[in-house]
């Protein structure tokens, strides 16, 4: 075997699996799945088929999903730098499934970096509703943000904010929740062995404080008759059905909705909990250690990816009581209470940014025009609601107020469809062209290759960048020569 675990875990998992567990183990020495989730805002999963520079096949639990080769390195195409795609762990992608989301929903990801399930439950609202998607770590963030970006989201707040502290403000207002909570990760040491080695500093015991705190918390920020799904991507029983079963004995406005799959997924494991007890020491009722047999699991001996856990709580539409949460903010803690500092445009101000759009842009952007420093925005949720929380991105990155003029965000270009702007260049994938620009260059097009909305149009100025039909960024033509707008954080290397 490839991967050392460590001696405690491996006799702990013989003891949960009994004659399950040499079949467990040889999964250890199969290499390990990839996988790439479509981004549907951006590409319909038949057009990319068609498309794919590589083979294609499908993950049986998400229709945008499908495994690909490690050889074929997604990662190093043009397609990923124009958000065709997010490279994912096939079993990361089940949990946002079991949120059946709808047009128009309000959904949180309360524990979100680096992103991908964001991406995810932002594609399916496809444009409509509410995303507020939030870490607490700080450094987490940024990657969290850069794949809000990337993947083309406009309608979503970006948090680095304690679940207590969203509660303040966001009190049952959500239709849909995720946590996808922090854990031991033991399900993913064939994924990342270091993560077998640190095993052991991640104690079940502290990630079980965290997750009651969290799973309590998101009551109280659930509406009535919302969802919450829980996973995460460990086997420890304390972690999952226990955790479970605690909640929902506390709350009986809620019920576990069965984890039903043809894909392999495989029943919760009440009968592991009967020794455990909940945060009070108190044994748990016959009726819901029963009920716990309806959350799920996907074993690596039994699907092809990593291991996860899984459970869907439906609220039942009652009153919503006040949630007892403990307030675990540091009253010190100025910097994860206090937003950017935010000012309203000026009347000339506002007049560059709609001047901007009425000039390169063919439609009208929803939301809420704000200002955070020199950055505007337009928010999908009113201002008060972000008061005295940690904002890394209070709505969809438009553009930067320089002086006496406007000037587009790259996101602003990511998030846009061709035929919504007045001027665009097309580069191809199977020439230099494309991989040229995203390395910054400068590059030489003649004026025949500028596609204008109409001939009323001239070719100069801020121009849609796309590769095979497909938004990257922004460039300025002028004259033959494309200069160069590509970020240089981004850039291909």
């Amino acid at each position: 075997m490839g991967i050392t675990l460590p001696l405690a875990f491996r006799v702990k998992m013989e003891r949960l699996l009994g004659e399950e567990f040499e079949a467990f183990m040889t999964s250890y020495d199969a290499p390990r799945f990839y996988g790439i989730r479509v981004n549907t805002l951006k590409i319909a999963v038949g057009q990319f088929k068609e498309l794919s520079p590589f083979p294609l096949r499908p993950i049986p639990w998400v229709l945008e999903g499908f495994y690909v080769e490690e050889d074929a390195r997604p990662g190093k195409h043009p397609y990923y730098h124009a958000g065709l795609y997010y490279i994912q762990e096939p079993s990361a992608m089940a949990p946002v499934e079991l949120l059946e989301i709808e047009a128009g929903d309000r959904v949180l990801d309360l524990c979100a970096a680096p992103g991908g399930k964001s991406t995810q439950i932002a594609a399916k609202l496809a444009g409509t509703g509410l995303l507020v998607t939030n870490d607490n770590n700080a450094d987490r963030t940024k990657a969290l943000a850069k794949n809000m970006e990337l993947y083309g989201v406009r309608n979503a707040v970006v948090l680095n904010a304690l679940p207590e502290e969203i509660a303040r403000t966001f009190k049952h207002a959500f239709d849909k929740i995720l946590i996808d909570a922090p854990c031991s990760g033991e399900g993913m040491f064939r994924k990342d062995e270091d993560m077998a080695k640190q095993w052991e500093k991640h104690s079940v015991e502290n990630c079980v404080l965290m997750q009651r705190d969290i799973l309590r918390t998101a009551a109280s920020l659930l509406a009535p008759g919302g969802r919450i799904v829980y996973s995460t991507c460990t086997f420890s029983p304390e972690e999952n059905e226990a955790m479970i079963a605690e909640f929902v004995e506390r709350h009986p406005g809620f019920h576990i909705v069965p984890v039903t799959s043809t894909s392999g997924f495989a029943a919760g494991k009440g009968e592991w909990i009967r020794t455990l007890t909940d945060a009070s020491g108190k044994a748990f009722e016959e009726e819901t250690i029963q009920a716990v047999n309806d959350t799920g699991r996907l074993w690596p001996h039994l699907v092809e990816g990593e291991g996860h856990f899984l459970a869907v709580m439906q609220h039942d539409g009652s009153e919503v009581p006040q949630e007892d949460f403990v307030d675990q903010s540091s009253k010190k803690d100025k910097r994860s209470r206090e937003p950017e500092a935010k000012t309203k445009l000026t009347a000339d101000e506002r007049e560059q940014v709609e001047q901007f759009m009425r000039n390169h842009l063919r439609i009208e952007l929803s939301g809420e025009l704000v200002r955070f420093g020199q950055h505007v925005y337009m928010s999908p949720v009113g201002q008060d609601r972000l008061t005295g929380l940690k904002v890394v991105r209070p709505g969809f990155f438009i553009g930067t107020l320089k002086k006496n003029r406007f000037e587009p965000s790259h996101p602003l270009a990511t998030a846009l469809h061709p035929q919504e702007v007045v001027r665009r260049i097309d580069l191809q994938s199977s020439t230099d062209e494309a991989v040229r620009y995203l390395k910054g260059e400068t590059l030489s097009i003649p004026v025949e290759r500028v596609q204008l909305a109409n001939e009323k149009i001239a070719a100069k100025g801020y121009v849609l960048i796309c590769i095979d039909g497909y938004s990257v960024g922004w460039g300025k033509w002028i004259d033959g020569m494309l200069k160069n707008e590509y970020p240089a954080g981004w850039r291909w290397t």
